[in-house]
């Protein structure tokens, strides 16, 4: 891979403000992103289309560093409505009984996210929120205090994944896992946690607030 390119993908990280950012809004794995932008690794035409619409730079210029860095040499926009779509973090300790999972509940700030990214991910700003997580059952998966980004519209379990679910009044970010017979598994990532199951017959009692699609964590 040439240094002209790992350079260039070095400059639209930090247009997006750090690697992790850029990373974040591309979907791009960290990991891979920064044998991109070290020159370890070279990335296929499709990532390359994906850094420069996502950090609004000319494709020519990042595949080949000729031309004017910003797409049709226009002057660089601050970032508006168009460009990112921001997902209510509510406050995590909820206990809304009956009726719906966020029923008096806090809305602590917004996420902004853009839309370029959550639609790579097949998401709907509409269906999104986010909430912050308690206690360790998750260790080291998911932290006290962690935030996740739930998607409404994935209510049901399709497929084994972490979903946040609403139960004795309480939310939790659990996997969650179909069993023979109907009902349900509950696992915690933490192995001092027992599996608990929900039979068939009292599934009416777990609530499926959504699917976890994103999380987010302090590093100190």
């Amino acid at each position: 891979m040439s240094a002209g390119l790992a350079e260039r993908i070095r400059q639209c990280a930090e247009i997006a403000g750090s690697g992790d950012e850029l990373a974040r809004i591309t979907a791009i794995p960290r990991r891979t992103l920064e044998y991109y932008m070290t020159g370890a690794s070279e990335p296929k035409v499709a990532r390359c289309v994906d850094i420069a619409k996502a950090v609004g730079v000319d494709i020519g210029w990042l595949a080949s560093g000729e031309g004017d860095i910003r797409q049709g040499n226009a002057p660089a926009a601050e970032p508006d409505d168009e460009t990112y779509a921001h997902i209510p973090l509510y406050d995590a300790q909820i206990s809304s009984g009956h009726g719906n999972w966020s029923d008096g509940a806090t809305v602590l700030t917004h996420l902004a996210f853009t839309r370029y990214s959550l639609r790579k991910k097949g998401l709907d700003p509409a269906n999104l929120s986010a909430v912050r997580l308690d206690g360790d059952s998750n260790e080291p998966l998911l932290s006290d205090g962690d935030t996740v980004m739930v998607d409404h519209s994935k209510n049901t379990v399709e497929s084994e994944a972490f979903y946040v679910i609403l139960l004795d009044q309480h939310l939790f970010a659990k996997r969650l896992q179909r069993q023979i017979g109907g009902g349900i598994a509950i696992i915690s990532a933490n192995p001092a946690y027992h599996t608990m199951t929900v039979a068939k017959e009292h599934l009416a009692d777990l609530q499926i607030v959504g699917r976890v699609v994103w999380n987010a964590s302090w590093m100190i």
